[in-house]
């Protein structure tokens, strides 16, 4: 594998925060990001090669970002993967993760039911177009349930608890096709960053590797805190029993194994009282739980996603220490100009990080910035209580 300038080049479809923290791993590896995003200087342009002004189904974009690059891939499940699929074939770059992946993640009851079928553990849930369908599905697991949007909902948009089948009615008017899950009754959320690499290469000079014998890893266990369906706080390693922990990695593994394509996926759990494990969402891409990987881990999953997309061999995902990360949200009450207040005190603190995500506009909860914590002199609680301190500290208002 030998390197030149760039040593490779990866096209993202979508130009976000994952883009740009994307950008940022890239880098020292000699890799080069280009990206396509609909809005002009999008977040992840300040950091990367270049930027395609282009709709994430924008089959023009995406083929000039193809022929731009050694591989395609994607930030934001918004991808359309049948664009990417079409480019990929005029033009031969690669897609990974592969689009089918994409499709089946896309819609909810599919990933659900690909899952099930796969033996991999899931919530009891069933399919509905109507409130009547609902009302049924309700009598059938219960209430309170859990209703999801089948498509266009990512990171808990789209999600509706019901309570009863009163809210049926107004509950599918807002989702539209959908799928209800029982309410799980859980002890802590839990994820865990897993990866997928190449396995032995065709030939020294195919910068993209070979699918040959596909390289598995999986980061640590991470706690995942969330409030009103938003993710706040990561606490790794999570604070629950070793065992809990191993058979999170256990089942992490196991969707691996159902999923095609190389990258990272962000694997969102349920661990239930009695200790065992449900999985609740995965994501086919680097993913806000995550973040805490930049300091905390010996390799990013930027940095191993950049490798797997590209056939390269995978860094370590062990862990440096123990980490924390607080996300930044927009504390206002209507849109407004982006001007975060209390920085100084976070760039002061021992051991802690500022990530700050370069949009211009900050919306109420929109996730602006994340603060990370990593201090092997540390416990996680500790870290936990400074970190929270750090973040109540910070204000758009």
């Amino acid at each position: 594998m030998p390197h030149t300038t760039p040593a490779a080049t990866i096209g993202v479809v979508g130009g976000g925060q994952l883009a740009r923290m994307l950008g940022e791993a890239a880098g020292p590896l000699g890799v080069e990001v280009v990206v396509s995003d609909p809005t002009p200087d999008c977040p992840a342009a300040p950091v990367v090669r270049d930027q395609v002004v282009g709709d994430f189904d924008d089959r023009a974009a995406i083929r000039e970002l193809a022929e731009r690059a050694d591989v395609l891939t994607f930030e934001i499940e918004l991808a359309d993967p049948d664009a990417m699929e079409r480019v990929s074939e005029a033009t031969d770059t690669p897609v990974h993760p592969d689009p089918d992946t994409l499709r089946t993640i896309q819609d909810k009851l599919v990933q659900n039911r690909a899952l099930a079928d796969a033996g991999i553990p899931v919530p009891a849930f069933r399919g509905v177009d109507t409130a009547a369908e609902l009302r049924a599905a309700g009598e059938e697991l219960g209430w309170p349930l859990m209703l999801k949007a089948r498509t266009g909902g990512y990171d808990g948009r789209g999600n509706f608890p019901i309570e009863n089948p009163d809210d049926a009615e107004a509950a599918i008017a807002e989702t539209g096709p959908a799928v209800v899950e029982e309410l799980v009754d859980f002890e802590r959320e839990l994820a865990v960053i897993g990866v997928k690499g190449a396995g032995e290469r065709s030939s020294a000079s195919d910068r993209t590797g070979s699918d040959n014998a596909d390289e598995m890893r999986a980061f640590p266990v991470t706690e995942t805190v969330h409030e009103a369906e938003i993710l706040r706080e990561l606490v790794t390693p999570a604070r629950t029993a070793p065992a809990v922990r191993e058979r999170a990695r256990e089942v992490s593994l196991e969707v691996l194994e159902t999923l095609d394509g190389r990258g990272v996926y962000g694997i969102e759990l349920f661990e239930l009282n009695d200790g065992e494990i449900l999985v609740n969402e995965i994501a086919p891409r680097p993913h806000n739980s995550g973040h805490w990987t930049i300091e905390g881990a010996h390799s990013s999953q930027f940095e191993q996603h950049a490798r797997a997309v590209l056939g390269w061999p995978l860094g370590s995902a062990e862990r440096r220490a123990p980490s924390v990360t607080t996300n930044v949200l927009g504390d206002v009450e209507d849109p407004q100009p982006a001007e975060l207040s209390g920085v100084e005190a976070v760039l002061e603190a021992p051991a802690a990080s500022l990530h700050w995500y370069g949009k211009r506009e900050v919306r109420p909860l929109r996730k602006m910035g994340h603060v990370t914590l990593s201090d092997a002199e540390l416990d996680a609680e500790t870290l936990l209580e400074r970190a929270r301190e750090l973040r109540d500290g910070l204000t758009f208002t």
